[in-house]
């Protein structure tokens, strides 16, 4: 696993799983859509392995499209906010640089939020072994929309108090990187827009569930937040935000000769 798979930040969800369970952002239905229409398959009936589940956010989206998951979770507590609210969902400790799945047993492989806690030398070979001849890797994010100008100004402001703050984003990238391990690939990538109403102390919630702020723990989180309060006030002075989402996603088909 490289390094910054192996950091404190990739397993520190665990410190704050209820609060990200409780103010972390879902996704548009056009995602899942659009998944379908690059996956070229549809999501209902569809064998789907949801790697790195988190708390189910994904994994309730694609179950609510007919998707029939197995959800893949390394954190015990954002495991178990997961099983708390999917009970009947089959839920594995796993990573995915190591699927304990047997070889083609998948039709589409998704990773919301998490492909960048991995070591894409290993997961994307995993999740070629693990899809059958013809299904479909899908990796998405949830990023601050760029092209909206409070989102922006945000960004700056807390890149400026965060060391290292997404210092490792790779959303944008997910298909060169692909394609640099596997040329024969035909990745594709597309981003989506969206926004949510939420209250202020939502929107907090959620930049404190980030990995950034469980790092660092409430002592060192409390003042970056409590500015960032004061500057949502001065935007959204009735209370509700209204955040701007780009989704970066992109979408992998395995192509290649039955195996």
């Amino acid at each position: 696993m490289d390094d910054h798979a192996a950091s404190p930040f990739a397993l520190s969800f665990d410190s704050v799983a209820a609060q990200y369970a409780a103010s972390r952002p879902g996704y548009p239905p056009h995602l899942f859509t659009t998944v379908e229409e690059l996956a070229e398959q549809p999501l209902r009936g569809a064998r789907t392995v949801d790697v790195g589940a988190g708390t189910g956010i994904a994994t309730r989206l694609l179950l609510d499209r007919g998707a029939r998951v197995v959800a893949v979770e390394p954190g015990p507590a954002m495991g178990a906010q997961l099983r708390a609210a999917l009970p009947d969902t089959p839920l594995l400790r796993a990573v995915g640089d190591a699927l304990p799945l047997a070889d083609g047993t998948a039709d589409l492989i998704t990773y919301a939020q998490s492909w960048h806690w991995t070591d894409p030398a290993r997961s994307l070979p995993e999740a070629l072994r693990v899809l059958r001849p013809g299904g479909a890797l899908a990796l998405w994010w949830n990023v601050p929309d760029p092209d909206t100008a409070w989102t922006v100004d945000q960004e700056e402001r807390l890149k400026s108090r965060l060391p290292g703050y997404h210092a490792h984003g790779i959303t944008a990238d997910a298909a060169e990187i692909a394609l640099g391990l596997f040329p024969d690939l035909r990745p594709v990538y597309r981003r989506l827009h969206w926004t949510r109403r939420v209250p202020v102390d939502v929107h907090l919630g959620h930049l404190g569930s980030r990995s950034y702020f469980a790092v660092l723990g409430p002592e060192k989180s409390a003042p970056v937040l409590a500015a960032e309060r004061a500057h949502l006030l001065d935007l959204f002075p009735e209370g509700t935000v209204e955040e701007a989402y780009a989704v970066d996603l992109t979408v992998v088909r395995d192509l290649r000769p039955a195996r």
